[in-house]
């Protein structure tokens, strides 16, 4: 779509005429003159003096000329389509345990028992690819705490490097004080942060290792605005095989410190949730886009080209070429002006 900034500039087209209408006329300062009979055939001659005039084809680049000036600065311009403005949304980090306890086999995914680690990758993979516009890290942790992905707007690197981890890649035992301290480094590192600081943190145990104790830690956290919203994972109970071969129940969940997690979240504005089986596991990430919705795009924007400098660059070449004519006119060889004083004798 093409428009002007300034059209109120299309005002100054009937200037020149107004000029020439306006100010009184340039008199003659010549004394030579011509005698001549009689004023008859004046007329004729001033009649061929404006046609002449018309087909000047020197006052018709000036005309150009203007016309040209006056349309740059009224400064056209080509306004494109739409475009959605980036969103800014929140600094993200996700916390995955891979401790060995992550191995108990008491969740379903379609229709079939899979480890808890299997069933959080499937779930937290939804979560990660409805999460546009949110800058998202990924922190695997066990008896030490590892950054595997950086804050990032890339979602796919982070399903990606979340599919591929596996129970006992950071060690057997637990490190949540750990994983909380590396998230709150990381998030204070970054130059360009977000309005919103959240950790997800999931385990399904308790602090059993590392050299920080999660509630120092939830307390660093809450001093930089990063809000932790804790998910203790497992079955609340679990038929298995006894030793004399019967069945009996147990709870896999036995050691899972849920005291500590409500703490973490409490202290820190989040919350904790608990998720006993994978439809669970997924409500609980369904509560957390409602509770940190994504970001909306924001009222989009038409990107605008100014083209004055091309109606601009005309005009100048035009005047630029009618000096050049004017110049080779006025320094023609051999030739000379000549001034005549016209002298008239009526009867």
């Amino acid at each position: 779509m093409w428009s002007l900034a300034w059209p109120w500039m299309l005002l100054m087209l009937p200037l020149p005429l107004l000029v020439r209408w306006l100010l009184p006329a340039v008199s003659g300062t010549t004394e030579a003159g011509l005698k001549v009979p009689s004023f008859a055939g004046f007329d004729v001659l001033a009649d061929r003096s404006e046609v002449e005039l018309l087909l000047n084809w020197r006052l018709w680049l000036a005309v150009i000329a203007w016309l040209l000036l006056v349309l740059s600065s009224a400064r056209p311009e080509r306004i494109g389509d739409e475009l959605d403005v980036p969103v800014s949304g929140r600094n993200l980090m996700l916390a995955v345990d891979l401790s060995g306890s992550m191995d108990a086999k008491d969740f379903e995914l379609a229709g079939r028992r899979v480890d808890r680690l299997t069933a959080t990758k499937a779930v937290a993979s939804d979560f990660i690819g409805r999460r546009e516009g949110d800058r998202i890290g990924l922190i695997l942790f066990g008896e030490r705490a590892y950054l595997q992905v950086p804050l990032t707007l890339d979602r796919e690197t982070v399903k990606t490097l979340l599919l591929e981890a596996f129970i006992g890649l950071a060690g057997e035992k637990t490190a949540i004080g750990d994983a909380i301290t590396l998230a709150v480094k990381r998030i204070y590192d970054q130059e360009e942060t977000g309005e919103d600081q959240v950790l997800v943190l999931l385990t399904d145990g308790a602090n059993t290792a590392g050299e920080v104790d999660p509630l120092k830690a939830a307390e660093l956290a809450a001093q930089i605005g990063l809000r932790i919203y804790t998910i203790g994972i497992g079955a609340e109970q679990m038929v298995v095989s006894s030793i004399t071969g019967g069945m009996r129940r147990v709870n896999p969940s036995a050691d899972l410190d849920e005291d500590t997690l409500t703490k973490i979240a409490q202290q820190t504005g989040g919350r904790y949730f608990r998720a006993v089986d994978t439809a669970g596991l997924q409500e609980i990430y369904r509560l957390l886009d409602e509770m940190e919705p994504v970001a909306e795009p924001e009222a989009g924007f038409r990107p605008v080209k100014s083209l004055y400098y091309w109606p601009l660059g005309g005009a100048f070449c035009l005047v630029l070429l009618l000096s050049v004519f004017n110049l080779l006119a006025g320094f023609r060889p051999g030739q000379r002006r000549k001034f005549i004083k016209v002298k008239t004798h009526a009867g």
